[in-house]
């Protein structure tokens, strides 16, 4: 019987996705989990939580669905042992270094792998059904069949997405928040920048619009179908939702799962007349009613994209025009509000509350002015922060001004968008116990295990020489680098690749001006059920051409290559942002990497400590970083390479037979850091043309690059210096300097300037 998996970003949204009929609801603590901007579960909530619900007989997930550095290794290990104790039905991870952690120390706990981890085929569900994970949440971008051919080869559960927000890229791929400010989707804190308002360089003129936002996914047709092929579990995206949300999904779906049998039309007609409350962006099946993998990628774009719809969730309001600080009055209003029966905030939670954090807003420009008990969701002008929030006050003026209570935080110009009536609400049955006090655990204090990575043996690593390696996207490419001497040229098997490296090799002239053992072949980090056949065939043609030296970035990749006699290096979407991952891929056979390009000297530098551990990384310095990556070929009218961002930066995407790519105009470099680099033991680097085209005088600008004669103007550093965006340090940060404020009776200082934090929270030099 399929499962129906709710999201429960909050106990409101736990109390309705419960009362509607989910079988399961997943969710969220305060860290180590890709939803960091939703409310979340502090310990004793979640403690409650999980006791409740299997009181229920149902299930609980946990989200622990984020990448993490080598510093954090000891603190994500607390926390695993923390849920090992509470006793969640299964974790949802992303990092290889939980699933690692989790085979070592804690086997109980069942693993599910979140679409985060990038499995799109039958061989990358069956590596990780290997490594003892039971279950698998597919990507997104995946049509009926190929599901249907995961399902029948697989022993490991299928679980799916079926309703909510999609994101543009391949998932787990996607780098472009991470770029923008080291906000990594990766690390559970992106901020949607591909739902941003661009401006494209069009043949007609500058043309702008919101070309990347996508439309939402919603299959509720196609349940019948699915539920036939024997998926195990449905899964509603949303836990920075609004509970009305969850809960109208939820019902939607929990009918026609219960009625399609006996009437499929009217079953699916009523699902959507309650699904007509949902008031999101407009919806798609996207990947669903191709023939062929190759009509997809021709027309998905078409079904997802539309350059017309705003980023925002839900019925546009307007925006923030006045603000003030609530009064006394208001507040206690509010707080009379949020402690009704049936409400989130009640007993055990009085003291959270005892000074509610809102103010009052006045809302112009849509047509619709909110009421108490409206669900609105909140759109900073900026783009760095959205939050749901339910209207609890309204005071209106003798002049008909009406105020209304919103979240401290937002500021005048910002976009409010309408999730949900208060006539559109249900009170539902209280999931967690009013009592709290009882549920006391939380993470302890153990000390993590010391791990040793697996010694070299002689020669093991003689394929990956110290020097320079070269990447490109084509064999044209890769005669014109060779003035740079490269020790290894690392060439794309891509649409254009695959027919020079397999139909021009043998008995006529050489395609390439290097031997075979020189180059390695970059295996695409996408690699989808319905390509899958052809891939193998071409892995193994290969091979017998005589490549043995390959980069892979899919755990697809490994399964193919298993026995095969080559050489495998992780690539960048194999993350290694820990020792513990490192270890995972050690155990399936690899043990040389690729640094992920969203990587920082120091947590590198942590993680791989050694001169002998430094020898199996390979470092970009340079490189055109995919920034985020879509299953489909751009709509026809997409006819723009060029766009950019309200803040001028420029940005380029090339739409192939193997999908679109979105990359910045100003590379990433650290190319004049190349001598530090090295003396510091990484003594193979990586100089990556890869989806750009090589010119021969690009040659000349590299090597005064490298010699230190020349700069790149705009070049980005990404996360090399400064690491992730740490959300801590910028609150010790705020905090320290309020601190310092009030011991000076908070006078301003107008003495020398301060340079205020980087995105680390440090103060520049």
């Amino acid at each position: 019987m399929t499962e129906l998996l709710a999201p429960a970003g909050n106990v409101e949204a736990l109390d309705a996705a419960i009362g509607e009929g989910a079988d399961a609801v997943y969710l969220g603590l305060k860290s180590f989990n890709a939803r960091l901007r939703s409310s979340n579960f502090a310990w004793r909530e979640f403690e409650a939580a999980v006791q409740s619900v299997h009181r229920q007989g149902k299930k609980i997930y946990v989200t622990v669905n984020t990448v993490c550095e080598e510093h954090e290794t000891e603190r994500l290990y607390r926390f695993l042992s923390y849920l090992n104790r509470i006793g969640p039905d299964g974790l949802i991870v992303q990092d290889f270094g939980v699933v690692r952690m989790c085979q070592e120390f804690f086997p109980n706990l069942q693993i599910h792998a979140s679409t985060q981890m990038n499995v799109e085929s039958a061989a990358a569900a069956n590596e990780l059904y290997r490594q003892g994970l039971s279950r698998v949440v597919l990507a997104r971008e995946l049509g009926l069949e190929e599901i249907k051919a995961v399902k029948e080869s697989t022993k490991a559960e299928i679980e799916m997405f079926v309703h909510g927000a999609l994101c543009v890229s391949e998932s787990g791929l996607c780098l472009f928040s991470s770029f923008l400010g080291g906000k990594s989707a990766n690390r559970g804190m992106c901020t949607q920048a591909c739902r941003r308002y661009y401006t494209a360089e069009t043949p007609g003129g500058d043309s702008q619009g919101y070309y990347f936002s996508p439309c939402d996914l919603q299959l509720i047709d196609h349940i019948p179908d699915l539920m036939k092929i024997g998926v195990d579990s449905f899964k509603i995206e949303g836990r920075m939702k609004s509970a009305e949300y969850v809960g109208a999904v939820t019902a939607a779906y929990r009918y026609v799962m219960d009625h399609w049998e006996s009437d499929r039309k009217g079953a699916i007609a009523e699902g959507k007349r309650i699904l007509s409350t949902d008031f999101a962006r407009s919806k798609t099946d996207y990947w669903y009613g191709f023939d062929t993998e190759a009509s997809g990628v021709e027309s998905a774009g078409g079904k997802i994209l539309n350059p017309n719809q705003a980023g925002g969730t839900g019925i546009y309001l307007g925006k923030i025009n006045e603000l003030r600080p609530a009064t006394e009055s208001e507040k206690a209003s509010y707080l009379q509000a949020v402690k009704k029966p049936g409400s989130f905030v009640q007993n055990s939670y009085e003291d959270e509350v005892a000074d509610p954090e809102i103010q009052m807003a006045v809302i112009k420009g849509g047509d619709y002015d909110p009421d108490a008990g409206d669900s609105i969701r909140l759109h900073r002008k900026d783009d760095t922060g959205r939050e749901s929030h339910k209207v609890r006050v309204v005071s209106v003026e003798e002049n008909g001004k009406r105020w209304i209570d919103v979240p401290n935080g937002f500021t005048r110009q910002d976009d409010i968008y309408l999730l949900q009536t208060k006539s559109m609400s249900k009170r539902y049955k209280r999931v967690l116990p009013q009592d709290l006090s009882r549920f006391r655990g939380q993470p302890a204090g153990e000390v993590l295990p010391i791990l040793d990575l697996t010694p070299l043996k002689q020669n093991e690593l003689s394929w990956f020489p110290e020097g320079l390696y070269i990447g490109v996207s084509t064999v044209a490419d890769a005669h014109v680098v060779q003035s740079l001497h490269p020790v290894r040229v690392i060439i794309e098997f891509n649409n254009e690749t695959e027919y020079d490296l397999l139909n021009k090799s043998g008995g006529e002239k050489p395609v390439l001006p290097y031997s075979k053992k020189m180059i390695i072949i970059n295996l695409d980090p996408f690699l989808a059920e319905g390509r899958f056949n052809s891939m193998e065939q071409n892995l193994s043609r290969l091979i017998d051409l005589g490549y043995e030296n390959f980069m892979v970035n899919n755990l697809a990749h490994i399964n193919m290559l298993r026995g095969k006699n080559v050489h495998m290096i992780a690539g960048p979407y194999l993350y290694t942002f820990n020792r513990w991952a490192v270890s995972f891929l050690e155990n399936e056979g690899i043990m040389a990497y690729q640094m992920p390009y969203e990587n920082s000297e120091k947590n590198l530098t942590d993680t791989f400590t050694s001169t002998e551990e430094k020898s199996r990384v390979l470092l970009p310095v340079f490189a055109y970083p995919t920034l985020f990556r879509m299953r489909f070929k751009l709509p026809d009218d997409y006819d723009f390479t060029y766009f950019a961002d309200k803040e001028g930066m420029v940005f380029k995407v090339n739409s192939t037979p193997d999908g679109s790519f979105v990359m910045p105009e100003a590379p990433f470099s650290i190319v004049d850091k190349m001598n530090s680099i090295a003396s510091k033991g990484w003594k193979r680097l990586l100089v990556d043309f890869s989806k750009t085209k090589v010119q021969r005088g690009d040659m000349k600008d590299m090597l005064a690059l490298m010699q230190g004669k020349a700069s790149i103007d705009g070049a980005s550093r990404f996360n090399w210096k400064d690491g992730f965006y740490n959300p801590e340090k910028m609150e010790a940060y705020k905090a320290m300097n309020e601190k310092q404020n009030q011991e000076r009776g908070g006078k301003k200082s107008f003495g020398k300037k301060k340079s205020g934090p980087n995105k680390n929270g440090y103060r520049k030099k």
